[in-house]
């Protein structure tokens, strides 16, 4: 911590991975980290997200993302 700004060193890249959402917040930012992640990134537990993002998967293929929603 310097002041009210935490700075965090972490890897260079990240790997994509099988992770489930626990709630809505959680679930935003794993849709955004597996965007940056190489490879491949499952999300389960589907319903958090849904139930403050409607159809964010179409969304962000529209803003060019390579994601798709294989299950309902």
């Amino acid at each position: 911590m310097e002041g009210r700004v935490a700075i965090i060193n972490g890897k260079s890249h990240w790997e994509g991975a099988a992770v489930e959402s626990t709630d809505l917040r959680a679930g935003a930012a794993l849709i955004l980290a597996g965007l940056y992640a190489q490879g491949e990134t499952r999300i389960g537990h589907l319903q958090h997200i849904d139930r403050g993002y409607e159809k964010i998967h179409k969304k962000l293929a529209g803003l060019g993302a390579d994601v798709q929603r294989i299950s309902s």
